[in-house]
This record gives C-alpha cells, sequence and structure tokens, in this order.
C-alpha cells in the first residue's frame, strides 16, 4: 500500500469525529462564570448538550427517564407516567441559551476563549490538544506536533517506492533516490491518483438506496440522510405506490377480460405483484394492505385510490396532532404546577413582608419615643446647666460684678443695631432678698443714644416676692472699675417711689431704670484710661441693704 507524507498530514489536520465529543454533556470548568443550576444536569451535573426535558421539569442530557425523579420514588415509573420516556422532548430554548455561555480551553498552553456553540469545533482544532497517532504507533502528540512527528519520528509511517518497491521510514523516504531520474515523480503521481480513486470511490461504498427503489425512487444516502429522506418524503412515497399498484392493477384486469375469468397462471401473476408490494419496508403507521384488493368491475376508478390515499394521510396528520397535543397538555400541566409553587412562594414573602414591615414601624415607634426622652432630657440638662452657671454667677449680699467681654465687637453690634442692649445675669440683695439685674447700652440709649454708655438697674420677678416689703426702696451705686486701679466711674441714685419700675413685678422684669448718660463714649475709648483693657471691662454694682 502506498502512502507519502502529505496525505498523512491532510488526514489529522481535524481530529477525529468521536475524538473530542462529550457524550455526557461538558464539565463546567469550561465555563468562564459558574453556569446556572437550569444549564446542568440533573444526573451528572455537567452542562447540557442537546437538553432533554421531562415533564417532570428536570433536564437531562441523554437518558430521557429522570433518573432523580425515578431514585426519590422507584414505583413512579411506569407507562402512563410523565417520567416515561417517549414524553421527553428537546428544551430548544435551554439549548440556545447555554450555546451563548461564555467558555475558555482548559487545555494547558490554549488562551482560547469564546462561545459554547464553537467550543467542539475549536476542540477539534486545538494546536495544543493530545491526540494519538493515526499510524497506530502508540505516541501521543500535541496536534501542533503531530507533522514533526511524522516526518521524523514514527516508525509505523513507512512508504514504498513505487519505482523500486522498497519499503521506507519517513526520514529514509525524504533522502531515498533511484536510479531512475522519474522515480519521484512517478510514484508522487501514482499516490496522488490512487488517493483521488479511493476518495472518489469511498463515498458510493457508504451509501445505501431507498427502500422505496423498487417503485422508482432513486434517493441513495448514508443513515442519517436516510432517515430524514424517508421522514421528508412519505407523501412522494405514497404517490410512488399508487403509481405502481395502478400499473399492476391495469395488467391484472387485462388478464382477467382476456380470460373471462381467473386461471392458475393470473393467479400465479396476481401472487407475484402482491409479494412484489408486501416485500416493500413500509413505515410503521401506514395501513395499504386495503389497496391491494384489485377491483377490476367497470364502476372502479382511480379517484377511489386517491381518496382513500387522502383518508390515510388525514389520518396520519390527526394522529401526529393528538400526541402533540397530549405533550403540550401535559407540558402546560408541568407549568401551570410551577406557576402555583411560584405563587406561593409570592405568597410567602409577601407575608413575610408583612412581617418585616410590622416590626419595621414599631422600630420607627420606638425610635420615636427614644427621641422624645433624649429631647425632654436635653432640655432637663439645659436647665440643669442654667441653674449651675447662675448659681456659679449670683451674688446673694447686694453687691455684684459683672465682666463684660469681646467689647468691641458687642460695641459694634450696638452700633449697627444687631444688638441693642446687653442683661447681666440675675443677683440677690439677701439670700430671701430681692431679685435684680442690670442692663448696659454700649452705645446709649435714650438721651445717651451715640454718645455715652448708658447703665440700668432692673428688678426682677423673684421667689420671695411675697415676703418683701414695696416699693423697692434701697440706694443704688453704679461703678466702671479702671483696671488700673486710678479714676473709677461712680454714679449712684434713690428709687422713685412712685415709678413702677420699683414696684412688686407683675412680669418676668420691671422697666429698667439709670443712667442714660452714665459714661461718654470718647472717655470709655481714650487711651488715658483702663476702662477697657485686653477688650474687656468691669461693671460693679452696690446695693445699700441697711
Amino acid at each position: 500500500m502506498a502512502e507519502n507524507t502529505s496525505r498523512g498530514l491532510q488526514d489529522v489536520l481535524g481530529s477525529s469525529p468521536d475524538e473530542n465529543e462529550f457524550p455526557v454533556g461538558y464539565p463546567t470548568t469550561i465555563c468562564e462564570d459558574v453556569p446556572g443550576q437550569k444549564y446542568l444536569c440533573s444526573n451528572c451535573n455537567n452542562v447540557l448538550k442537546k437538553a432533554l426535558q421531562t415533564l417532570c421539569g428536570h433536564r437531562n442530557n441523554k437518558n430521557a427517564i429522570c433518573q432523580k425523579c425515578k431514585e426519590e420514588d422507584p414505583n413512579i415509573l411506569s407507562e402512563e407516567s410523565l417520567l416515561a420516556e417517549e414524553r421527553a422532548f428537546g428544551d430548544a430554548a435551554i439549548n440556545k441559551e447555554i450555546s451563548e455561555l461564555k467558555v475558555h480551553c482548559v487545555t494547558l498552553g490554549c488562551s482560547w476563549s469564546g462561545i459554547m456553540k464553537d467550543f467542539e469545533e475549536h476542540q477539534s482544532l486545538c494546536e495544543y490538544a493530545l491526540i494519538p497517532c493515526h499510524t497506530g504507533c502508540g505516541h501521543v502528540v500535541m496536534r501542533k506536533k503531530l507533522a514533526d512527528h511524522l516526518e521524523k519520528g514514527c516508525v509505523n509511517n513507512v512508504m514504498v517506492c513505487q519505482q523500486c518497491q522498497r519499503s521506507l521510514s519517513s526520514t529514509e523516504y525524504q533522502e531515498h533516490s533511484c536510479e531512475d531520474n522519474f522515480c519521484k515523480e512517478q510514484k508522487h503521481v501514482q499516490t496522488e491518483t490512487a488517493s483521488k480513486e479511493k476518495s472518489l470511490s469511498t463515498p458510493s461504498a457508504n451509501k445505501d438506496g431507498c427502500r422505496f427503489s423498487e417503485v422508482g425512487c432513486s434517493f441513495r444516502g448514508g443513515k442519517e440522510k436516510m432517515k430524514e429522506h424517508e421522514k421528508s418524503a412519505v407523501g412522494a412515497h405514497m404517490l410512488l405506490l399508487l403509481q405502481h399498484m395502478r400499473q399492476l392493477k391495469g395488467t391484472l384486469c387485462s388478464a382477467a377480460k382476456a380470460a373471462h375469468g381467473a386461471t392458475p397462471q393470473s393467479e400465479l401473476n396476481g401472487n407475484r405483484a402482491g409479494k412484489s408490494i408486501s416485500s416493500l419496508q413500509i413505515p410503521a403507521g401506514l395501513d395499504i394492505s386495503g389497496d391491494l384488493e384489485v377491483d377490476c368491475l367497470p364502476g372502479s376508478s382511480v379517484s377511489e385510490d386517491e381518496s382513500v390515499l387522502q383518508q390515510l394521510m388525514r389520518e396520519k396528520v390527526i394522529s401526529e396532532l393528538e400526541n402533540k397535543l397530549h405533550v403540550f397538555e401535559n407540558i402546560v400541566a408541568v407549568l401551570n404546577k410551577e406557576v402555583e409553587s411560584s405563587h406561593m412562594e409570592i405568597m410567602a414573602f409577601r407575608r413575610q413582608s408583612e412581617l418585616d414591615q410590622n416590626i419595621i414601624r414599631g422600630l420607627e415607634l420606638k425610635i420615636a419615643e427614644l427621641h422624645w426622652c433624649l429631647t425632654q432630657k436635653d432640655a432637663g440638662l439645659s436647665s440643669l446647666h442654667k441653674s449651675l452657671v447662675f448659681s456659679e454667677q449670683a451674688s446673694y449680699d447686694g453687691i455684684f460684678l459683672w465682666k463684660i467681654t469681646d467689647v468691641g465687637r458687642k460695641l459694634q453690634d450696638s452700633v449697627t443695631g444687631r444688638t441693642v442692649g446687653l442683661y447681666s445675669p440675675a443677683f440677690y440683695t439677701a439670700k430671701y432678698g430681692y431679685k435684680v439685674c442690670l442692663r448696659v447700652y454700649l452705645n446709649g440709649d435714650g438721651t445717651g443714644k451715640g454718645t455715652h454708655m448708658s447703665l440700668f438697674f432692673v428688678v426682677m420677678k423673684g421667689d420671695y416676692d411675697a415676703l418683701l416689703p414695696w416699693p423697692f426702696r434701697h440706694k443704688v451705686t453704679f461703678m466702671l472699675l479702671d483696671q488700673n486701679n486710678r479714676e473709677h466711674v461712680i454714679d449712684a441714685f434713690r428709687p422713685d417711689l412712685a415709678s413702677a419700675s420699683f414696684q412688686r413685678p407683675v412680669h418676668d422684669m420691671n422697666v429698667a431704670s439709670g443712667c442714660p448718660t452714665f459714661l461718654p463714649l470718647a472717655k470709655l475709648q481714650s487711651p488715658k484710661h483702663a476702662y477697657v483693657k485686653e477688650d474687656t471691662l468691669f461693671l460693679k454694682c452696690i446695693i445699700e441693704t441697711n
């Protein structure tokens, strides 16, 4: 047998049909992302390949019987069961989704990535895939290194020189030369011719004729093509049978008329004709035995045969539609069950959501209650802070010293009208005496506005006013202290007993009374005096209680 290296390479450029197939699905390791459960076989947990869906809702690769349900209940499988093998159907929707999954080649060294529908084609061409040498030498090599192996290392790659008939290895064949200068050219031509003849003769040898060739069908093809042909050409085959039956009818009727009866020879011919028809392998489900009854009466016509054929075709179509309807009814039943299950899950989620909402509302009410408690506590703390500050600054002997800071800013606020006057903290003439305070206008008030600093005395509403004599009649002395202790500013007055300012307070405080022109502003800001030092001044009030 003659072979050469070029032909050997062509035979192995692609893998053999079964080399890279995954008969029980694809491994999940080829997927870029973890595939969803709906893409996995319920039997082997591989990614589905040509998925079959059983009417119980599970999907499998090859076994149409759902092993998962069968394991749960071995008695569930019967002829009427949803798990029967003939009730499984191809899941085109899932197959389409799987074909778009992103995958990659797991062969070491290969960086290919793509989608699932291109995966097997890549596997048959992957240069890094390990494949056995087709010569049977036992070596397994990378596809991209197979050519080097055949040329240099394959012990079974033996070739025969057509001129000298010597058997040579691939290395010897490359260096071989015959005495005849045309040896290599001749062997190349002969090898190429033999290859072409083999390639032309092989397909025809593998093709079979149609079972209806005896009645005129000329189709030839392999097993798969033949199955497709028989499914798609049922009508054509029936017409060929009808035509053949008409010819037989004509022959038999002519013989019957000539002999005016049945003779042994005509019976023999009729039997042979019947045997010829019955020898055909008619597809299951088609009954044409009634058409073999030959009617030679004058009233018979071709239209009767056509009506019988049409009736058969209608019955076949109706039967197929009924089967499909039954399958669809089962599918709808499964879908209804899934919808009901989904509805139950949704209702459970809604109930849980309502419970969660009630819990949230309860927490919100509790938060609002805690917020109110915090507000009350903040108010209490603020009141306690004010009381503490008042206790620290309060005086109970009728003598009060008031420290005013940020004098420059406060004077400017008084000039612009942002702050009109300042109140001092309250102080007392005695522990249970009169409650009073001071009020100062840094930019003046009344007759002293804009020219003098005004200082006033205010009688406030106290806790012990009911026990005190009214009107207030004690002498009041004001002092602005010179911080260099040289020249203090002093002014004093006695209350006007008829004035409302010194009557028992009805509101929080009475109308202020005092000195509108206590100190000229020029003197307050004069550098000769230290009334304001480090932006701070001190006012003192003395109430005579004797």
